[in-house]
């Protein structure tokens, strides 16, 4: 994989599949951008665990806070590292320990180990680096493009609100039966562009 350069399907597959997240490293400060995305992403439906050592014990958001991620009691699809790059290499070797493994290693803006990512792909894990899912999935979503933000991406179709207001838009992921996630997005937009 190119680690400066992902393809929009590649980000879209992994935020549209993944349905559990812990965030190593999240703050339970509210002006943290830790803070800001795991909020974004409990509100987009994604079932969020915060991990901090600091904070075992405790809540942010609601959410029961574990020491690491062996002490999560339920699989985790993916880990979103909130910490600098030189604990990468401890946090996907914590990853890679656990029964069953997660699918996906997302590595924050301004983290990026290619060593730690290495051992993630080896392991046969998908690795997302120096980028912050809370961002793209705005992005890809049209979320930020009715905030007058390029979000890089062109489609004559209106997003699906997800809840109320234009603040919520839906990346259009759907639980069926057997607890899997799976893209609803029709395959070709309609000729009257909705």
């Amino acid at each position: 994989m190119n680690h400066d350069n992902y393809p929009d399907a590649y980000i879209r597959g992994i935020l549209n599949t993944v349905k559990t997240i812990a965030m190593v490293g999240i703050s339970p400060k509210d002006n943290r951008p830790s803070y800001f995305a795991f909020k974004y992403l409990l509100e987009r439906g994604y079932n969020m665990i915060p991990v901090n050592p600091g904070q075992a014990g405790g809540e942010i958001l609601g959410r029961k806070v574990y020491a690491r991620l062996a002490d999560v009691p339920e699989p985790v699809d993916m880990i979103d590292v909130f910490r600098a790059p030189q604990y990468a290499p401890q946090v996907v070797a914590e990853a890679l320990a656990l029964k069953p493994r997660p699918q996906v290693i997302w590595m924050q803006l301004g983290v990026r180990n290619d060593q730690a990512a290495a051992a993630a792909e080896a392991a046969g894990l998908k690795v997302v680096m120096n980028r912050c899912p809370k961002i793209e999935y705005g992005r890809l979503s049209s979320e930020i493009g009715w905030m007058g933000v390029n979000s890089r991406t062109l489609t004559s179709k209106k997003a699906r609100l997800l809840g109320r207001g234009v603040q919520r838009m839906s990346l259009e992921r759907t639980t069926v039966a057997g607890g899997a996630t799976v893209d609803t997005a029709p395959a070709k937009t309609r000729a009257d562009g909705g």
